[in-house]
């Protein structure tokens, strides 16, 4: 039977409310006196992902008076506001933290084992639970007194072990796959370093060899109604990936509205720090903050790509862009930018072996979210309240 289908004998489990096992700590200081050096707000912990990847110094930035809580290595932080973004964090080094970001430890190792406590966090249960109990319209809140009423079935302990090496196998391959996305990625980047920083600046405009697609349609007449539609938000930074699903009917507020055809070059003009381009394989509509470009028969489209993502072009697009209010390129900026273009052939070499190396950037990306699926769904069957 396959692993996900394999039922989950429950005999022995016990009903526990959340507050009969788990704490939270109350560890107040002054962070100026502590002799800490990091903080964590709520905007360092990310959704859905335990590690905690980015902090602030303290002394570097201004700490309102809610930051006096102390963490500790192996403790858990959750955002009590918001819940609905689901922020647990497992803390690796020690540190403080706001009184909105609750610390909890569990409250005897023997009963729960402190390193199941996130994974049981992270389950649906949970998140539905704090979410539907979470107080305020604007702002919504949960107090800890509503989460120790939480309750679940807890394991013997030896079946919290099984559990707990199961996830930790799952997470040994979720991190040697993003790491070998990351490896791939430093490839490409130097790759893309190599061919476009000596050719920027000189030879001739960069203008020269495309075309930017212009007049706005109406979205809403039948034949554009239901085509994929694209704005900034829709693109993941660097490395080009479509995240979108909306169709113009379904998001018609988004100004303007351009048609675009597949290898049409999106690229975004605002923000150009976040290096937000794609190649488009579908026909589709595109916002006005994005420069749908046509390339000529002098440059390859998977060239101008990687070209627009370069730290090249970005230094470049960064240095003119407007600062008035949001960042942003307009059309006469974007077409002072000057390259020593190559023949079409070394393009056609040169985007071969960069498609071969993002294709792997893309299989390890793909091959960490199905095993964090996989995870999930685990996870959430053995937490469930079927016995």
């Amino acid at each position: 039977m396959p692993m996900l289908e394999r039922p989950v004998s429950k005999a022995g489990w016990t009903r526990v409310a959340f507050g009969d096992v788990v704490r939270k700590v109350n560890d107040r200081v002054d962070p100026w006196d502590s002799g800490l050096e990091r903080y964590v707000a709520g905007e360092h912990m990310d959704t859905d992902d335990l590690r905690i990847r980015r902090w602030g110094q303290i002394g570097d930035d201004y700490l309102g008076p809610a930051f006096h809580m102390r963490f500790k290595p192996g403790h858990v932080l959750y955002g009590s506001r918001r819940t609905y973004l689901r922020k647990v964090a497992l803390a690796d080094f020690e540190g403080i933290t706001a009184n909105t970001t609750f610390v909890l430890e569990t409250k005897d190792p023997a009963r729960l084992m402190p390193e199941l406590l996130p994974l049981l966090m992270q389950t649906e249960a949970f998140h539905s639970y704090s979410i539907k109990h979470s107080k305020g319209s604007v702002n919504p809140y949960i107090n800890f007194t509503d989460l120790e009423a939480f309750e679940f079935l807890l394991p013997p302990i030896q079946e919290q072990a099984r559990q707990l090496s199961l996830m930790l196998a799952f997470d040994d391959a979720i991190i040697a796959a993003e790491s070998s996305r990351e490896a791939a990625l430093v490839v490409w980047r130097a790759m893309s370093k190599e061919e476009f920083s000596s050719r920027a600046g000189s030879g001739s405009r960069l203008a020269d060899h495309y075309s930017i697609a212009s007049g706005q349609v109406d979205p809403k007449a039948d034949k554009f109604r239901d085509l994929p539609l694209v704005g900034p938000n829709h693109i993941e930074s660097v490395t080009g990936i479509f995240l979108g699903t909306e169709t113009a009917q379904e998001q018609s507020a988004i100004s303007g509205k351009y048609l675009f055809e597949p290898g049409s070059l999106l690229y975004s003009k605002i923000r150009p720090e976040l290096r937000k381009a794609m190649l488009p394989n579908f026909r589709g509509l595109c916002s006005a903050d994005i420069y749908p470009l046509v390339s000529g028969p002098t440059i390859v489209p998977e060239y101008l790509l990687d070209l627009v993502l370069s730290d090249a072009f970005s230094a470049f697009a960064i240095s003119c862009s407007m600062r008035t209010g949001m960042p942003k390129m307009n059309r006469e900026q974007l077409e002072q930018f000057l390259f020593d273009l190559p023949t079409v052939e070394h393009q056609m070499s040169y985007v071969a072996a960069a498609t071969g190396v993002k294709k792997i950037v893309g299989e390890c990306a793909a091959r960490s979210t199905r095993l964090f699926v996989m995870k999930k769904i685990i996870l959430n069957r053995v937490s469930s309240d079927v016995v």
